[in-house]
């Protein structure tokens, strides 16, 4: 068997997130079905994570094995394209090493949160509105709190079941321009709902319904229960998954533009 990296995007809207799910329609599911079609064997995938139910990704890795050593690539894109949906749409395969591995292996994972300024009928399935303006400073003096920790069970869904709530955020930051508002975050691993708990978490700083310090103790108590709702799942978007041994660099495209 020869293993193969498959790079996608897809828009989350119709799907009950990545991974396989019993009585809902997902990423997976419909990867699978196409895989399994144009190779006329049975392929499991093995994703780079896994994306709740209407979160997006502009950029997702996933690894499967065939028998077969090489693949034409324009002929396999082109085919598998044109039998999933409107909504996922494949970029690239490769053949690596037997022992890659699309999650285990991936370094650094990127999220960006999009909101958008008041009631925006073009972009209601793409940003959460805000009606207030946004403390940009605030949020950020939050984020250099939340930089120099690693535990983030406060941010952690209840019922996941992750070993450890350990992470390592390289980079977050929050900018505003032209009407959008994006909150960028690349940490080398994510706990379940970890962005959205952490986007809700921060609205309420900025909102002033708690303060930068309230944040830190939020932090600190590792409770999920003190730290803000969760952010709608459609504004969220998975953007680049990086590993040592593939060079890809992708521009991060959406509907709107913000530097």
């Amino acid at each position: 068997m020869h293993r193969y990296f498959l790079e996608l995007s897809y828009n989350g809207a119709n799907y009950s997130g990545w991974q396989i799910q019993k009585n809902a329609v997902s990423v997976q599911e419909k990867v699978n079905e196409a895989l399994s079609a144009y190779t006329n064997s049975n392929i499991e995938t093995t994703g780079c994570g896994r994306t709740d139910t209407g979160v997006h990704a502009s950029q997702f890795f996933l690894h499967f094995d065939w028998s077969k050593e090489d693949i034409n690539e324009y002929n396999a894109l082109h085919s598998l394209n044109g039998m999933l949906p409107y909504d996922i749409s494949l970029f690239s395969i490769r053949k690596v090493s037997d022992d890659a591995h699309a999650r285990f292996d991936a370094t650094e994972r990127t999220y960006h949160y999009f909101l958008c300024s008041g009631k925006n009928v073009f972009m209601q399935d793409y940003a959460m509105p805000v009606f207030k303006p946004l403390n940009i400073d605030l949020l950020n003096e939050c984020c250099n709190i939340m930089m120099a920790h690693v535990d983030f069970e406060c941010f952690c869904k209840s019922n996941s079941q992750s070993k450890t709530t350990i992470c390592k955020i390289i980079e977050a930051e929050w900018k505003s321009e032209n009407g959008y508002t994006v909150f960028e975050i690349s940490a080398d691993r994510f706990l379940r709902g970890m962005v959205r708990a952490i986007v809700g978490t921060l609205l309420n700083v900025s909102s002033g319904k708690i303060s930068v310090n309230d944040f830190r103790k939020i932090l600190e108590s590792k409770d999920r229960k003190l730290a803000g709702a969760s952010a709608p799942p459609h504004a969220l978007y998975l953007t680049s998954v990086k590993y040592p041994y593939l060079k890809i660099e992708r521009p991060v495209v959406f509907p709107f533009s913000i530097k």
